[in-house]
């Protein structure tokens, strides 16, 4: 009689895994791996941008391979590109529009996030289709400093305009730094294997070279005479009405009291794969019956 049970206990079980109850449904029809890509804007902070302006404002692409671990955990394999850049000439204090600097950089990033669910979600689940969610990770991204004077692109990094070049050795950075994204998001069961996210989160980085601007001005004397690194270094006389140059030697050129950062707002569409597995819940309980 109770190996009668146990059998009748383990067939009902594989039944309620073949059903195409809306709830079974959910988990053994689609795979706990999920491909998406996604599409939005970034925008760049730091030396520039002490602000928080938004006015230069950037598309940004990506794709993404996300793996959930259960209803209320995914983890998130990332890689976008975007183009950040900004002006002194948006800035209203004053010192900083003489300041006159400017630049751009294309960005390049991978990135591995946690997104913690505050509700269920189950992709196919009428009762679990949706939830907010927080999202933190860690990740690195390239980026190439660069401006545009006299109509010529310059690549800023290699021309040292804070002395890198000429003594100033503590002052040399990378193409490459690590980010800390941190952020929020919205997600959303659309039909069939499909998924729709929103999502913002800052990049929080290591470097306040984003931007070629940290410290202090080294002096035009510390350059070649008129060479390009001589020029870009102070771009102050380049303002209407200008007659004294601002980058004296000592004087502060960026704000050394924080890393620079970029924040990116995406919207995604995602799928899953079909799959005709037991949900894991289910798979456990029978495992236990069978061993009883």
């Amino acid at each position: 009689m109770q190996l009668y049970m146990r059998r009748l206990a383990c067939i009902l079980l594989v039944v309620i895994c073949i059903l195409p109850s809306r709830r079974a449904m959910a988990q053994s029809y689609y795979t706990m791996s999920e491909y998406g890509i996604a599409m939005g804007m970034s925008q760049y902070f730091g030396d520039l941008n002490n602000g928080y302006g938004f006015h230069t404002l950037n598309p940004a692409y990506g794709v993404y391979l996300r793996y959930h671990l259960n209803q209320f955990i995914a983890v998130k394999l990332v890689t976008n590109f975007t183009h950040v850049g900004y002006d002194d000439k948006y800035n209203t204090n004053p010192y900083e529009k003489e300041r006159n600097l400017n630049f751009q950089s294309d960005i390049y990033e991978g990135i591995l996030q946690a997104e913690f669910n505050f509700f269920r979600f189950a992709t196919g689940d009428p009762e679990h289709r949706y939830t907010p969610y927080l999202t933190g990770g860690i990740g690195a991204f390239y980026y190439n400093p660069y401006t545009i004077y006299q109509g010529v692109q310059y690549d800023l990094r290699p021309l040292g305009t804070e002395g890198q070049n000429v003594g100033f050795n503590s002052r040399q950075y990378g193409s490459v730094s690590p980010c800390f994204p941190i952020g929020a998001g919205f997600k959303m069961w659309l039909f069939g294997g499909v998924n729709l996210s929103i999502e913002v989160a800052d990049r929080l980085s290591t470097t306040s070279y984003l931007d070629d601007v940290n410290t202090t001005y080294v002096g035009i004397d510390k350059f070649k005479p008129n060479s390009i690194a001589a020029a870009l270094q102070d771009r102050s006389l380049e303002v209407a009405g200008t007659t004294t140059a601002l980058g004296r030697a000592g004087k502060q050129r960026g704000n050394t009291s924080r890393k620079d950062q970029y924040i990116v707002g995406l919207f995604s569409l995602s799928w899953h794969f079909k799959t005709y597995k037991c949900p894991q819940g289910l798979n456990d309980d029978l495992i236990r019956v069978r061993r009883r």
